[in-house]
C-alpha cells in the first residue's frame, strides 16, 4: 500500500493529549490557505468548528457537509465535514483529519484509515490525534513530520465522589440513555439541574443544552462519551458513572486511552482539571490512573481497513471486493460493517436482484445501502426501507414526492415526551440524509429545507422537554447565588407568597412558612434561611393584625382546629376543666416568642368568649348561688354533661329531687323529659357543634364526631361512634335513624294517650313531627322498644255530605295538617329545630307546679302536646253518613302498623347496675279512651315523703290517687 505523491504537499502529524490546542491549530493553518477541507469525527464537532470559522470569514465562503446537513454556498472555500462526508476530488490546498487515532475503531476505523492513506492537500496535510498513532503514521506515511504538543494544564485523579457532593462545573459521563437520564434527574433534585449532551442529539438541541451549561444556568453536564471527541467546554471535573459500555455487540471495559480521551475534557486551556468516578463505578486502578495522568498508553498496532477500489460489475463482485483482504501487517480487514450487511440483505430481494444487473444499477444500490440506520429499529425493517428507496430510484430516477410527504408528515409533530421526540429526530435524520443526496428527490432545495425545518422544530421541542425535566431553574439560581457568596433578596406579596431572587419558594399560611415541596434537600436550608429574613417582619405585622381582628374572622373546626380565614393558626387541647380547653398556637420558631404568645392569647380569648356565649344559660345556672343541696348537685351534674343528659344516666338524681329543687332548675330552662334531661336552648346548632368538640376533647378522642346538619329532625345512624356521641349531638339513635331529643319528647307526649299494651296506630301528627314515612316510623318505634305489626285492610273512602257547605272535604283537611312525610325538616315555628322565642320553648312548669295541678291536667291540654287536628273538624263532617260501596267500585287496600310496647330485656344484669328506665310514656293501659276534651277530677292524699311523685308523669300521680281511693 502506497500513499499519493508526497510532492503534493507537506504532511504533518500533530499528536498529543486533549487540551493541547490541536483543533485550534488546524483551523488557523486552514485559514492560512486559499482553500481547505477539515474532517471531524462527529456531526456535533463539525457544527462547532463551522460556527467558529463562519464567525471569522463569514457564511458565504464556508461549507458544512455532514450526512444529514449540507450548507454549500456558491463561493465556498473552506469545507467543514464529518470524515465520512469529506469531498475527495475538489483539490483543496489544505486537508486536515482530526482524531486520527480512530483508525483503530472497529466500526468506523476503515474510513479514517482511508483518509490517512489517500487524502492529501495540495500544499499541506495535517493529522491530529493521540500519540498512540505515532508508530502507525510513521510506517504508513513515511514522509510525515511529527509535532508533539503538551497539555496546557494538569489532570489529576480525585477518586470517588457522590453525586450529591459533586463540585460545580462537573461533567458526569454515562454510557446509555437510561443512565444519562437517571443521573440528570438526580442532579435536578439535588443540584438544580443539568444539561444533557448525547451523540444522538441534533446539533441544534446539543448547542442549546451546551449554551445553558456554558452561560451558567446549570453547573452540571451529563453526557455520553461524545464529549470526548473535541467538544470544548468549561469543565473542571469529569466523573465516570461507569467504566463499561456496550459497543454494539458486547459489554466491555473502556481502555485506558478511551478513559483518558473523555477525562481530558476537564481543565480548559490553563485551568487545572480533575477526574474520578461516581455512583456504582469502581475506583480506577493505580496503573490506569498513572497512564491517564502521564499520557502513557499502548500504541495502536492495527488499523482497520476496507478495500476502497470497488468494482460494480455485479452485486456479487461488489461484495467480493468489499470483503477483500490485505497482506499489510499494519492493516486489519474491518469486520462486516452495517452497509455491507444491508447490501447483502437488500440484494436478496428478487426485484432488487432483477434490477441490479449492470454497473450503474449496482453502484446505485451501494449508495442506497450506505444510508445509516438512524432509527435503529431492526435490520429487517431497515433493509425493507432501503429496498423501497432503491426500487423508486431505479424505476423513476427519484423518490416520489407523495411517498416522501407521507413519511415526513408523520414525523412532523412536537407533542410527546423526550423519548417520543428523540425517536422522531432519529427518523427525520434518515430523510435529511436522503434529501442531501444529489438527484434522489425532485426538488432538492425544497426537501432539504423541509427536512431541516422539521428537524429544527423537533430539536427545539426536545430541548424544551429536556430542560423542563432535568432543570429546576429556581434551585439553580439560588445555589449559584449562594456559591457566589451574594446576599439573597427575599420578598412576600399580599397573598403570602414568598419569593427569593424572584423565584417562588413557598407561602405563609397563618404563622407558618410552608416551603415549596419541590425544593431539594440540599437547597431546603438555604431557601428557608433566605426566606426567614423576609418573613420575620411579616410575622410581627400579621400577629398585630390577628390580635386586633374581630371574632367573626376566627372559627373552630369540628376536629378542634382553630382557623383564621382559611389558615390554620392553632388547635384546642384538653384542659383541667372540660369547659376551659387550652390552646396550642401554630407559629414557626423563627417568628419568635413574642409572636407566639400574642397569637396564643388571642386564640384563648376567642374560645373563652365562644364558650361563654354558646353556653350562657348553663353558665348562669352554674353561677346561681340560690341553688343549694341536691339542686346544686344536679346542676353540676348537668354542666359536666354539657347540658344534655340521657334520663337513664341521671335517674337516681332526678328521683331524689324535691319539687322546689325541680322548680328552681326549671327556671334555668331545664326540661325533665321522658328520655332526656336537657336545656332546649343548648340544642341550637352553634352550642351543639361546640359541645361535640369539648366533649371529644374531654374524652381524648382522635377523630371527633361531626354535628348533624342543622334543621333535620331525624338523621341516618352511623356505626362506630363513641358512646354518648348521639346525646352530645342532641339526638337519640333508634333503629336506622336518630331523632332529635326535643322532638322525641313531643312524640312521647303523644304516646301517653295511647293504649301501649293493646296496641295503637300512628296518627298524622306523629308522622308529621318526625317527618317520616310510615315504614320509617315503624323502624323508629322499634328502636324505642315498641313492636310494630304490619297489616293490610280495605281502604274506606268517606263521601262527605254536609247540611251546610264546607270549604274542603275531610281528606283535604287532614292532608293540610301533615307535611310531606319523607322530608326530615323541623315543624313550622322552629328555627334550626329549636325555637328562639322563650314563649315557644316547651316547659313543664304549668303542669308540675303542684300535685293537684298534675291530677287535673290531661295530656291533650298540656303545652307539650300538639293540637289534634281531627278534633277541630266541623261536627257536620264528623256526623256525615258513610256512603255504601257498590259492586262496581274498585277495592282499594291500605297498609297500616300496630305498635305495642315490647322492650328487649337483658338476659342478666348485676344487681348493682341500675339500668336506664325504659318503658312507654305513662298512659292508659286497657282503659277506655277519654271522651272529647272533658276534664276529669281526682282526689288524692298527700304523697308519702319517702316516695315522692314523679312530676314528669302526671298519670303516675293519678294512679296513686286511684289506689288510695
Amino acid at each position: 500500500m502506497t500513499t499519493r505523491d508526497s510532492q503534493r504537499g507537506r504532511v504533518t502529524a500533530v499528536l498529543g493529549p486533549t487540551n493541547t490546542g490541536k483543533t485550534h491549530y488546524a483551523i488557523e493553518r486552514m485559514l492560512a490557505h486559499r482553500t481547505g477541507v477539515i474532517g471531524l469525527p462527529l456531526r456535533l464537532l463539525a457544527r462547532e468548528v463551522y460556527d467558529r470559522i463562519v464567525s471569522v470569514r463569514g457564511p458565504s465562503v464556508v461549507a458544512l457537509v455532514t450526512g444529514e446537513e449540507r450548507i454549500v454556498p456558491p463561493r465556498a472555500k473552506y469545507w467543514v465535514c464529518t470524515v465520512e462526508a469529506m469531498p475527495q476530488d475538489i483539490g483543496a490546498d489544505f486537508v486536515a483529519i482530526d482524531e486520527i487515532q480512530l483508525c483503530g475503531d472497529l466500526d468506523r476505523g476503515h474510513v479514517f484509515t482511508d483518509r490517512l492513506l489517500r487524502m492529501r492537500g495540495l500544499h499541506e496535510t495535517l493529522f491530529m490525534g493521540a500519540e498512540t498513532m505515532w508508530g502507525a503514521i510513521a510506517s504508513m506515511v513515511p514522509e510525515a513530520d511529527f509535532v508533539k504538543r503538551e497539555r496546557f494544564s494538569t489532570l489529576t485523579y480525585s477518586g470517588s465522589k457522590k453525586i450529591s457532593r459533586m463540585p460545580p462545573r462537573s461533567a458526569i459521563v454515562g454510557f446509555s440513555v437510561e443512565n444519562v437520564y437517571a443521573i440528570a434527574e438526580l442532579l435536578r433534585r439535588q443540584k438544580g439541574g443539568a444539561a444533557v449532551v448525547m451523540g444522538a442529539l441534533s446539533p441544534r438541541t446539543r448547542n442549546a443544552q451546551v449554551e445553558m451549561y456554558q452561560n451558567g444556568d446549570v453547573d452540571y453536564l451529563v453526557a455520553t462519551d461524545a464529549i470526548g471527541m473535541g467538544l470544548n467546554l468549561d469543565i473542571d471535573h469529569v466523573a465516570f458513572s461507569s467504566i463499561t459500555k456496550y459497543d454494539g455487540r458486547r459489554m466491555r471495559h473502556l481502555m485506558p486511552n478511551e478513559l483518558a480521551q473523555i477525562a481530558g475534557r476537564a481543565g480548559r486551556f490553563m485551568n487545572k482539571g480533575t477526574f474520578g468516578v461516581t455512583g456504582e463505578a469502581p475506583t480506577l486502578d493505580d496503573d490506569v490512573v498513572q497512564a491517564i495522568q502521564n499520557n502513557q498508553f499502548a500504541p495502536v498496532k492495527k488499523l482497520q481497513w476496507r478495500n476502497a477500489r470497488l468494482q460494480f460489475g455485479s452485486v456479487g463482485r461488489l461484495i467480493q471486493t468489499l470483503e477483500e483482504r490485505t497482506d499489510d501487517p499494519w492493516l486489519s480487514r474491518v469486520r462486516e460493517s452495517d452497509d455491507l450487511g444491508a447490501l447483502k440483505a437488500v440484494s436478496a430481494d428478487a426485484e432488487v436482484a432483477a434490477r441490479a444487473t449492470d454497473g450503474p444499477s449496482v453502484q446505485l444500490l451501494w449508495d442506497v445501502c450506505r444510508i445509516p440506520d438512524f432509527r435503529g429499529i431492526s435490520n429487517v425493517e431497515h433493509a425493507q426501507l432501503l429496498t423501497d428507496i432503491y426500487n423508486f430510484l431505479h424505476q423513476s430516477g427519484r423518490i416520489p414526492d407523495e411517498w416522501l410527504v407521507g413519511r415526513v408528515n408523520r414525523i412532523d409533530r412536537t407533542d410527546g415526551d423526550i423519548d417520543a421526540l428523540s425517536k422522531r429526530l432519529a427518523y427525520i435524520r434518515t430523510w435529511t440524509y436522503v434529501a442531501q443526496r444529489k438527484g434522489w428527490v425532485g426538488d432538492e432545495s425544497h426537501w432539504r429545507e423541509t427536512t431541516r425545518a422539521v428537524e429544527d422544530r423537533l430539536s427545539d421541542a426536545l430541548h424544551e422537554r429536556l430542560t423542563a425535566r432535568f432543570v429546576d431553574r429556581r434551585t439553580s439560581v439560588l445555589l449559584r447565588r449562594l456559591n457566589q457568596k451574594e446576599g439573597l433578596v427575599a420578598d412576600v406579596n399580599e397573598t403570602g407568597e414568598v419569593t427569593v431572587e424572584g423565584q417562588f419558594v413557598g407561602k405563609i399560611e397563618g404563622f407558618r412558612f410552608r416551603q415549596d415541596q419541590n425544593a431539594s434537600a440540599e437547597e431546603a436550608k438555604t431557601i428557608r434561611a433566605a426566606s426567614i429574613q423576609a418573613l420575620a417582619p411579616q410575622f410581627h405585622l400579621r400577629a398585630d393584625r390577628f390580635y386586633n381582628a374581630p371574632d367573626t374572622e376566627i372559627d373552630f373546626t369540628e376536629q378542634g382546629g382553630l382557623m383564621w380565614g382559611s389558615a390554620a393558626v392553632g388547635k384546642l387541647v384538653k384542659g383541667d376543666d372540660a369547659l376551659k380547653p387550652k390552646v396550642v398556637a401554630f407559629v414557626d420558631d423563627e417568628a419568635g416568642t413574642d409572636v407566639a404568645e400574642k397569637v396564643q392569647r388571642r386564640l384563648q380569648h376567642f374560645i373563652d368568649r365562644k364558650i361563654a356565649t354558646a353556653f350562657e344559660p348553663m353558665k348562669k345556672m352554674q353561677n346561681d348561688e340560690t341553688l343549694t343541696g341536691l339542686a346544686k348537685g344536679f346542676a353540676f351534674r348537668l354542666v359536666e354533661s354539657f347540658g344534655v343528659a340521657p334520663r337513664g344516666d341521671v335517674a337516681d338524681e332526678v328521683k331524689a329531687l324535691e319539687q322546689d329543687a325541680r322548680g328552681a332548675l326549671r327556671k334555668h330552662g331545664i326540661r325533665f323529659g321522658q328520655f332526656t334531661v336537657f336545656m332546649p336552648l343548648l340544642l341550637k346548632p352553634a352550642p351543639t357543634r361546640l359541645r361535640l368538640v369539648l366533649w371529644s376533647l374531654s374524652k381524648g378522642l382522635q377523630d371527633f364526631p361531626e354535628a348533624p346538619p342543622p334543621g333535620l329532625v331525624t338523621v341516618p345512624t352511623t356505626q362506630g361512634l363513641e358512646a354518648g356521641a348521639w346525646a352530645m349531638s342532641g339526638y337519640r339513635a333508634a333503629g336506622q335513624r336518630a331523632i332529635r331529643i326535643d322532638m322525641l319528647e313531643r312524640l312521647a307526649d303523644m304516646l301517653r294517650d295511647q293504649n301501649t299494651r293493646a296496641g295503637f296506630e300512628a296518627t298524622p301528627d306523629m308522622l308529621s313531627i318526625t317527618g317520616m314515612t310510615l315504614e320509617q316510623f315503624a323502624d323508629l318505634m322499634g328502636g324505642l322498644g315498641y313492636k310494630a305489626e304490619k297489616g293490610e285492610r280495605e281502604k274506606v273512602r268517606a263521601a262527605v255530605q254536609t247540611k251546610e257547605p264546607v270549604s274542603a272535604p275531610v281528606n283535604t283537611i287532614i292532608d293540610k295538617t301533615a307535611p310531606a312525610l319523607a322530608q326530615d325538616v323541623a315543624p313550622v315555628g322552629s328555627l334550626d329545630g329549636v325555637s328562639d322565642d322563650p314563649a315557644l320553648v316547651p316547659t313543664d312548669v304549668p303542669v308540675e307546679t303542684t300535685p293537684e295541678t298534675l291530677l287535673e291536667t290531661t295530656p291533650e291540654t298540656t303545652p307539650e302536646s300538639p293540637v289534634d287536628t281531627l278534633a277541630e273538624v266541623p261536627e257536620t263532617i264528623a256526623d256525615a253518613p258513610v256512603p255504601q260501596k257498590t259492586s262496581a267500585d274498585p277495592v282499594e287496600m291500605e297498609m297500616f302498623y300496630t305498635f305495642a310496647w315490647a322492650p328487649k330485656r337483658p338476659a342478666s344484669r348485676p344487681q348493682s347496675d341500675k339500668p336506664q328506665r325504659k318503658g312507654p310514656p305513662k298512659g292508659k293501659r286497657g282503659a277506655k279512651p277519654a271522651q272529647g276534651n272533658k276534664t276529669q277530677s281526682f282526689s288524692a292524699r298527700p304523697p308519702k315523703k319517702e316516695k315522692p311523685i314523679d312530676p314528669d308523669n302526671p298519670f303516675a300521680a293519678a294512679l296513686a290517687g286511684l289506689k288510695r281511693d
